[in-house]
């Protein structure tokens, strides 16, 4: 059998506990499975469309590389599962609660702050969204916490709702989730704030596969992470911290809104070229 390599980016440190923990289980089933963790998404991209990995667990942002880079090397990758809470998901435009704006277009003339300049929930999706609604004339303000992990270290999104709350901008873009986060440890006080605006939904992160993966050690590792029970003592503190209670089918069609987002701010070109002139992972 195929050893099965799987990339995963290393954005906190919980990312070895967990990995470590699912190859635990995966040997222990019989399936010869390792990792390797990388520093950013765009190396890690880079190697599975070269096949010196099978499999990578992508961010959004990743997926849409993966896909386009493939695609011009005559590769193809595929979206093989994903985490229950990576589907259907929104961010919001929060403002303080106080604030006078009723619409996105009250925004006018204001500072909007927003995550990193990578991160598909805190500042690719939602500006494009206020793009959308026709808010042209608003001056961005971009906490770049974590470059080229996607928007998966919060910290700078975290940045934008406690710069919201001092009253240094006018409104700020987190997902929906970290809005109920920040709720809850304080960063955003009860009642401080409410949400202005709320966006189309969107999906999250998927567990790419490349076309040069070992055909059935591929089809296993997908069997195998779907068959995990939250129920099983073993694997539960692990879905836990992955934040899922079950691995479900992949699916592509919950990426169009970043897609175009990607499109209108030429982050990558057609064929997965880094083009974002201020993106330096």
């Amino acid at each position: 059998m195929t050893t099965l390599i799987m990339g995963g980016v290393a954005y906190d440190p919980k990312v070895v506990t967990i990995w470590e923990g699912f190859r635990r289980w995966l040997r222990d089933q019989g399936f010869d499975f390792d990792f390797l963790l990388y520093s950013h998404y765009e190396r890690q991209v880079d190697d599975l469309v070269a096949g010196h990995i099978h499999a990578a667990w992508n961010s959004p942002l990743a997926w849409i590389r993966s896909e386009r880079l493939a695609a011009a090397r005559g590769r193809r990758v595929a979206s093989a599962v994903m985490r229950d809470t990576d589907q259907d998901l929104t961010s919001v435009i929060v403002v303080r609660a106080d604030s006078p704006a009723r619409t996105v277009a009250d925004l006018a003339g204001g500072t909007v702050a927003v995550g990193a300049v990578d991160s598909p929930q805190s500042t690719l999706i939602p500006l494009s969204f206020l793009r959308g609604e026709g808010l042209r004339d608003v001056a961005v303000r971009r906490f770049d916490v974590g470059v080229g992990l996607h928007g998966d270290h919060i910290g700078g999104e975290r940045d934008a709702a406690r710069a919201l709350v001092a009253g240094e901008v006018d409104a700020a873009c987190m997902i929906d989730g970290n809005h109920l986060l920040f709720g809850q440890e304080g960063t955003l006080p009860a009642g401080a704030t409410r949400v202005l605006a709320q966006t189309p939904v969107f999906d999250h992160c998927t567990m790419a596969i490349v076309d040069t993966a070992p055909r059935d050690e591929a089809a296993e590792f997908v069997r195998l992470l779907e068959s995990m029970s939250y129920a099983d003592p073993e694997v539960r503190p692990l879905l836990d911290l992955e934040g899922l209670k079950q691995w479900v089918p992949g699916r592509t069609s919950g990426f169009g809104p970043l897609n175009r987002a990607v499109d209108e701010v030429g982050f990558y070109d057609a064929d997965g070229g880094v083009t974002a002139a201020e993106y330096r992972p």
